[in-house]
Order: C-alpha cells, then sequence, then structure tokens
C-alpha cells in the first residue's frame, strides 16, 4: 500500500534506509496525504456536525482538523530534519524530527481537553440531534478513510522505521474507534431518543487524550535517550567478534541522533601480545564495516588482556564464579592481575544492572571480602559500569 505511493512520488524509494535526503521525502509524501485527507474530512464532517446539531460529530470534525495539523508539523519536522550538520550542530538535525513529534503530542492532548469541556456542557445541557442521511455516510466514508490511513502509516512507518509514522497510524487508528463511536451514538439517538450525544463527545476526546499521551510519552523515550534494540546490538557484537582477533566486546553504546543518524562506540578485547599494527588496522576494518552496514560512524576502544598466563586465567574464571554466585545479571571484562611480594591486585570492570539490589560500594566490599576468602593476599581494584544495551 504505501509502495505505490512511495513509487509514485520518490525515486529511489527502495534506498530510505541508506539515504537520509530519500528517507526524508518519503516522510513528506507521508505528511501531505495526511494533511490532504484529514482536510478532506474536517470539511465533511463538519457539515454533518451542523446539519445534525451533533457536539460528538463536530468533535470528530476538529480531531480531524488537528490531526491535519499534526501532519503539517510532521511535513516540516521531516523537511527540518533533512537539513545537513552544521557548525552548530555537527550531528546534524535528526531530532528534529523527534521534537516535531512531541509538538504533536501536546496539540492533541490539548485538542481533547477542549473537546471535553465542550462535551460535558452538552451532557449538562442537552440538546436534540436531528438524524440525517447525509452524516450516516460522511460517518461510515470517514472510518473506512481512516482505516485506510491506518494500515498505509504503519507500512509506512515499518519501511522507515519512523517512529512519528507509526505513532500517526495508531493515531489513525483510533480516529476511526471514536468516529465509530460517534456513529453508534447517532444511531442510538435516533432509534431511541436518548441523549447520548455528549457522552460520546466525551468519548472521543478520551480517545484524544490518550493517542496524544501515548505519542508523547514515546518521543520522550527517544528525546531522554533509551537502549537500542536487542537485534541491533547482537548484529553488531557478531560482526565484531567474527574477525578473529577480538577476543570479546563490551561497554557497547549506540548513541542517536535521529532517525538514520547513529554513532557506536564499544571497547574491543585483543590479546596484549599481538603486533599493534596489525591490530590497529583491523580495528579500521571494523569500524568502516560497522558504518557501511548499519550507516552510522562507529568508534572502537582496543583492550589489550592476558590470555595465555595460566595463573591469570585460572583467577579470571574464580572472579566470574564469585560475581555469578552473588547474582548471575553480573559480568566483568579488562581482567588484569599485577603480583607484588606482599600482595596481588585484581584489577577489572563489573558490569551492574540498573535498580540493583547492592549499591556500587557495597558490592565492591562484597567482592573484595569474597576474593580475601580465596587468598588474603588478593586485593581487588574495581571499576563499577552499568548497562548501556
Amino acid at each position: 500500500m504505501a509502495e505505490f505511493f512511495l513509487r509514485l512520488f520518490v525515486k529511489d524509494y527502495q534506498t530510505m534506509d541508506r539515504d537520509p535526503v530519500v528517507r526524508q521525502k518519503c516522510g513528506m509524501v507521508g505528511g501531505a496525504i495526511g494533511i490532504f485527507l484529514n482536510v478532506c474530512l474536517f470539511g465533511f464532517k463538519l457539515l454533518a456536525g451542523l446539519v445534525s446539531n451533533s457536539i460528538a460529530i463536530m468533535a470528530d470534525a476538529v480531531n480531524n482538523l488537528s490531526d491535519a495539523g499534526s501532519s503539517v508539523v510532521t511535513l516540516f519536522g521531516f523537511k527540518m530534519a533533512g537539513k545537513p550538520a552544521d557548525e552548530e550542530h555537527p550531528f546534524g538535525h535528526g531530532r528534529i524530527e523527534y521534537v516535531a513529534g512531541l509538538i504533536v503530542s501536546m496539540a492533541i492532548m490539548l485538542m481533547g481537553i477542549e473537546l471535553c469541556k465542550s462535551s460535558v456542557e452538552k451532557i449538562i445541557t442537552p440538546e436534540t440531534v436531528v438524524f440525517s442521511t447525509l452524516s450516516i455516510v460522511i460517518l461510515a466514508v470517514s472510518i473506512l478513510v481512516k482505516g485506510w490511513m491506518c494500515l498505509f502509516n504503519r507500512s509506512l512507518g515499518k519501511r522507515m522505521k519512523s517512529t512519528t509514522i507509526q505513532a500517526t497510524a495508531m493515531d489513525s487508528l483510533s480516529d476511526a474507534i471514536s468516529t465509530t463511536a460517534v456513529l453508534i451514538g447517532v444511531l442510538v439517538s435516533r432509534m431511541t431518543g436518548w441523549h447520548v450525544d455528549g457522552y460520546i463527545g466525551v468519548l472521543v476526546a478520551v480517545f484524544i487524550l490518550y493517542t496524544g499521551f501515548t505519542t508523547a510519552r514515546e518521543t520522550l523515550d527517544l528525546l531522554l535517550g533509551h537502549p537500542p534494540e536487542r537485534e541491533l546490538v547482537q548484529a553488531i557484537e557478531e560482526m565484531v567478534l567474527s574477525h578473529s582477533e577480538v577476543i570479546g566486546v563490551h561497554d557497547l553504546v549506540v548513541h542517536n541522533y535521529g532517525p538514520g543518524r547513529s554513532m557506536i562506540s564499544l571497547h574491543a578485547e585483543v590479546p596484549c601480545d599481538a603486533d599493534i599494527m596489525h591490530m590497529h588496522d583491523t580495528i579500521d576494518l571494523i569500524e568502516m564495516e560497522l558504518k557501511e552496514r548499519f550507516q552510522c560512524d562507529a568508534v572502537i576502544h582496543m583492550d589489550p588482556i592476558v590470555t595465555n598466563d595460566e595463573q591469570t586465567n585460572r583467577l579470571h574464571i574464580q572472579m566470574v564464579e564469585i560475581l555469578q554466585a552473588i547474582d548471575p545479571r553480573l559480568s566483568l571484562h579488562d581482567f588484569r592481575m599485577t603480583a607484588g611480594p606482599t600482595h596481588t591486585n585484581l584489577i577489572f570492570d563489573v558490569v551492574v544492572p540498573y535498580r540493583f539490589a547492592y549499591t556500587d560500594k557495597q558490592l565492591t566490599q562484597l567482592i573484595e571480602q569474597k576474593a580475601k576468602e580465596l587468598d588474603e593476599r588478593y586485593f581487588t581494584v574495581i571499576q563499577i559500569d552499568h548497562l548501556y544495551v
């Protein structure tokens, strides 16, 4: 469904996942279609509401007008997000798309509040709804159009990996449901004479508020920063570890600067006795592979570790067992050992999940205690890390 319009208006639309300019054009196509259809629905529903004297139908009409406004903001957001990087914004303007989504959600919630007030007034002072065949036809057609828009935006949002477009799809679905409620209300009023118009208006307003709230929550998550998808993390780790010179990966961070604009940073564990020039060449190669596959910049830090010392390996295994006994979610990396005549330092980083039972200080003391149970000469030097993925 989305592919038909993309093929019609956007050349090379199949490269949207690799070309930000093409992605921007695809988003603008979706926004333009939303503006056109929502303006049409607003006009027809407003006419139907005036003819039937129904606050619920007029509320539904205003909802479509707010959707048209949301599409304008989305269109503007994609346009601005497509601007290239400059001196003041070296990582581009991609996050403007998220800001646009937040503005849309705020507008939706404001509209919901106003419609709720109008509907409550209608409940307090009810007015007779005039049955109109024209109104019934317009509402039925609106349900079909909104259902189509939901499917279109869902398909487009998945193709573009755009939370803004996917939120628009959910908005269209809630619109179809609310319009169905309005239609049922008109028919109930016709058949029973009950004044349910105001109550249906409140129901529509609640749908609008819920849509605005969920959209705002999802957009705020993107603006505040959230962990990458597990599939992406796994794909990155598999690509890095596919090079035999790399022993392990940790401290993987994916920085999101907007759709299609990301930066990957990670630490790669390599043998400490490997040829440094060869390893530097390997790391450069991995960075280029990550950039080509995931369309992002990549920065890799090399961590040299001992792999051929029996005592170091034995102590490494023992410390892993200690951590697993404390909590199976704990892990360590960058394990090193410095032995002296009176004591031995065990140096490593511990990865701790958020909302862990112990504070960083308590965990450090507990690990130190467990290490000394192995040998009183062991002292631990621990760096606590928290999960980024």
